[in-house]
């Protein structure tokens, strides 16, 4: 199961309390205040694993508590701080307080960590309460409460290419020629039902990671069919791979190309800006041929035939798709 979104509840540790004490000594009279300050309370952080890509195990734990500092004691004793947590999450989450509508950090990045919950700050024992006026102070600070949140977590997958295009047009079968990955193929729509990662190699030791978004249809924007749960992920790609089914049994490849870019258009125009490269797929089906010449004089457009099928023409799309990211490197260089 995919699970790219969660919503928990995060608590950190009160702080201890510190203490009211007095030296108690032989042969130490009016020994004093000894009273020991309290221990800060644990924070809760949310920290980004590449060991995970999925929220699910966050479904069955609710709630994230951290331990709360130790009382003070007296001869002056310390309390000991509670200990942190960390909820660890896949790299690209981001992390929203849901009560006051704040962002609180996109995590891109293995390793990059955020502290969602302050633990509460220990309170300070009679020993800081002496002064000339008042040898035997009886007063001391009570522990800070610890933060409270509760956290919105939305996962949008990160990848340099992404595959969109209608349901049946062939974005699983090619994902599974040119990587490892493994999505579901089969002859009928949302055969994809979450999106699916995979590393593609290329010669000479150049790789990149391409993902396979489930297949939109009209209305996706305002949640039709599949909704727009999926097109979060789209908007993580540098590119887009926009693939069209060349042969459609009853309708033009063009009319699906503009479907999709009006579906684009409208969740959102950074995402519709994204650089694009419109694949023709299943060029081995008979009539290909002159579907595609009436798909290019419709767009007046670049469009890479390629059979996922076959293999045809998949290295000319991999070297296209290899020169797009590079091209946006160096716009980012200059």
């Amino acid at each position: 199961m995919f699970i790219d979104e969660a919503d928990i509840e995060v608590i950190a540790g009160d702080g201890g309390n510190g203490c009211i004490a007095f030296r108690r000594e032989k042969y130490v009279p009016r020994g004093g205040p000894a009273g020991g300050d309290g221990g800060d309370g644990g924070s809760v952080y949310v920290a980004a694993d590449a060991s995970y890509n999925t929220l699910q195990h966050l479904t069955g734990r609710r709630r994230w508590k951290a331990r709360r500092g130790q009382h003070g004691m007296g001869k002056d004793r310390h309390g000991r701080s509670g200990k942190d947590v960390c909820v660890r999450v896949p790299p690209g989450t981001i992390v929203y307080d849901s009560e006051h509508d704040l962002t609180l950090k996109d995590l891109t990045a293995p390793e990059q960590t955020v502290c969602v919950a302050v633990g509460g700050k220990g309170g300070r024992g009679n020993t800081h309460f002496k002064s000339p006026t008042n040898q035997a102070p009886r007063e001391a600070e009570q522990g800070e409460p610890g933060e409270r949140r509760r956290l919105h977590l939305e996962l949008k997958l990160i990848a340099d290419a992404g595959l969109i295009g209608k349901p049946n047009a062939g974005k699983s079968t090619l994902l599974s020629h040119l990587s490892s990955a493994r999505p579901k193929i089969a002859a009928y729509p949302f055969t994809t039902l979450a999106p699916c990662l995979g590393i593609v190699e290329l010669p000479r030791f150049r790789r990149f990671v391409m993902a396979d978004i489930p297949g939109l249809i009209e209305g996706a924007h305002i949640g039709v069919g599949l909704g727009d749960e999926f097109l979060r992920h789209v908007e993580r790609t540098k590119i887009l791979v926009h693939m069209l089914d060349i042969c459609p049994p009853d309708r033009a490849p063009a009319a699906d190309y503009k479907a999709i870019r009006g579906e684009l258009v409208q969740y959102s125009a950074s995402l519709a800006g994204k650089d694009e490269i419109i694949v023709a797929n299943k060029m081995d089906l008979t009539g290909s041929g002159e579907n595609l010449r009436r798909l290019q004089d419709d767009l007046q457009l670049e469009v890479i035939p390629i059979s996922a099928a076959t293999g045809e023409g998949l290295g000319r799309l991999t070297e296209r798709i290899w020169e797009s990211l590079g091209e946006q490197l160096s716009e980012r260089v200059e």
